[in-house]
């Protein structure tokens, strides 16, 4: 089976459905999670005006991000599931990149991410960042669609 999983979460309820199918597939198996929550502060860096105020809004959004981490790790280890935890900042890349890059820093064999499954021109306006991992992984993706309701 995998030996080392990538889950990006970002609090989402689509990226939780991914979460919950990744600690599934490595229940009971010698599988590692390695949960990635991405601060991409670029929107904040261009609608901040003072220099105070973007700091206070990055020191925000890395909180939430390790709180997104904080109860993803909570979830898996209930399950019995060993997990790592990572937070990344980055500003001006595509969170897509972001999410692959780290596929080939930490040895994972597989990626698994929750996706809206947009169509038509909500996907375009919109993007997907899940469409952007699977268009340039290297390793296979999961992705784990929102409940319809």
């Amino acid at each position: 089976m995998y030996q080392r999983i990538l889950v990006p979460v970002d609090g989402s309820a689509t990226a939780q459905r991914g979460l919950r199918e990744a600690v599934k597939l490595a229940s009971g198996q010698a599988t590692r999670l390695l949960f990635l929550h991405v601060v991409d502060d670029y929107t904040t860096l261009s609608e901040m005006t003072s220099a105070s105020g973007y700091e206070d809004m990055l020191k925000r959004l890395r909180q939430y991000g390790l709180d997104v981490l904080s109860k993803a790790k909570r979830e898996a280890e209930a399950a019995s599931v060993h997990c790592e935890t990572l937070l990344r900042e980055v500003t001006g890349k595509r969170v897509a990149d972001v999410i692959v890059e780290q596929v080939g820093q930490h040895g994972c064999d597989l990626i698994v991410m929750g996706t809206h499954g947009r169509r038509g021109f909500t996907r375009l306006t919109l993007g997907s960042a899940a469409e952007g991992v699977a268009r340039i992984s290297p390793v296979p993706v999961l992705l784990v669609r929102a409940d319809e309701s």
